[in-house]
C-alpha cells in the first residue's frame, strides 16, 4: 500500500492531500462526503445514473437528476465530464457527484483515498485495494487485507469501530426501531419494475394510504407518519428492495439532514484519514 501524506500527529492534511472518492450517494455515503468536505477535503461521489436510494432527504443522490442537491448546508453538484471533475475538485467549493465510470473518475484526479459506502447486504464487495493509497470499506463483507485496507462497522451494536484486521459483522437484518416501531414502518418492492409516485420526502401520510406503484402493484404506507424514505419516481427497483419508509414521529423535519448512524460512521472515516500515515 502506498503511504498517505502525513503532516503531523493529526494525520492526513486535508488542505494538501489528494481528493477522497466515495462510492455511493445514499445516506451513509453522503454523510461521509459531508463530513470530509466540512473538514476541508475535496470529495467526489460516484453512483449509478439513477440509484434507488430511499432516504433522499438525507443524501446527495438527487443531484444526479436535478444537477445539485443540498444536505445540511453543503451543496453537491453533478459532474458529467472527467475534465470538469478535475477542475471542480481542485476548487474544493462543493461536493462533486458523478455517474462517470469508476476508471474514468480515478484517472481524473490523484485520489488519496476511497470509501466504499455502497452498503451491500449480501453481495461480496470487490477488492478495492490498490485503486488508491487507502481503501476504506464500510459495513458487511469487508475484511482488511482481503478487499480493503481498513474497515468500519456500520451495525448499531458496534457502530463506528475501526478494523485493521478481521471481518466486519454479518448482516443483522432488522432495522433499528423509531418510536418503538421497526420493520413495520418499511415497505419493499413486491417485484422488479419502475417505481412511480407523486409523493415527496417529508409528506405526511396515513397508514394504508397509497404512496407508489411498482410493476402495476400499489404500495401503501405501512403506518401513519412522515415519508422518511421514498425511491425517486421513475427509478428501476429490484424485487424485495426497500423503497418506502415512514417515520412514525410524523415530523417532516426529521426526514432531512444527516442522521445519527450515518454521522457516526462518517466521523469514524474522518478519524481514519486523520490518523493514517
Amino acid at each position: 500500500m502506498q503511504t498517505l501524506p502525513r503532516v503531523d500527529a493529526r494525520g492526513l492534511d486535508a488542505s494538501r492531500s489528494g481528493p477522497i472518492l466515495v462510492l455511493g450517494a445514499g445516506d451513509v455515503g453522503s454523510a461521509v462526503a459531508h463530513a470530509l468536505h466540512g473538514a476541508g477535503f475535496a470529495v467526489a461521489i460516484v453512483d449509478t445514473q439513477a440509484p434507488a436510494h430511499p432516504r433522499r432527504g438525507m443524501a446527495f443522490a438527487d443531484a444526479l437528476w436535478d444537477g445539485e442537491a443540498v444536505l445540511s448546508g453543503v451543496v453537491a453538484r453533478r459532474v458529467d465530464a472527467a475534465a470538469s471533475l478535475a477542475s471542480l475538485l481542485a476548487a474544493r467549493d462543493d461536493v462533486c457527484v458523478t455517474a462517470l465510470a469508476l476508471p474514468e473518475v480515478l484517472a481524473a484526479a490523484p485520489f488519496a483515498g476511497l470509501v466504499d459506502a455502497l452498503m451491500r447486504k449480501r453481495a461480496d464487495p470487490p477488492d478495492r485495494r490498490g485503486l488508491v493509497p487507502l481503501a476504506i470499506g464500510l459495513g458487511v463483507g469487508f475484511v482488511p487485507g482481503r478487499n480493503c485496507d481498513v474497515a468500519i462497522e456500520t451495525s448499531w451494536e458496534d457502530l463506528g469501530r475501526v478494523l485493521h484486521a478481521g471481518a466486519t459483522l454479518p448482516l443483522r437484518g432488522e432495522p433499528r426501531a423509531i418510536a418503538g416501531i421497526g420493520r413495520e414502518r418499511v415497505a419493499y418492492a413486491p417485484a422488479a419494475g419502475i417505481l412511480r409516485t407523486a409523493r415527496r420526502i417529508g409528506d405526511v401520510v396515513a397508514g394504508g394510504e397509497p404512496v407508489a406503484t411498482v410493476a402495476g402493484e400499489t404500495l401503501c404506507a405501512p403506518i401513519a407518519g412522515a415519508l422518511r424514505g421514498l425511491v425517486r419516481d421513475g427509478v428501476m427497483v429490484t424485487a424485495g428492495a426497500k423503497v418506502l419508509e415512514v417515520d412514525p414521529r410524523g415530523d417532516p423535519a426529521l426526514c432531512f439532514g444527516v442522521a445519527e448512524r450515518p454521522r457516526r460512521i462518517a466521523q469514524a472515516v474522518l478519524g481514519v484519514l486523520r490518523t493514517t500515515g
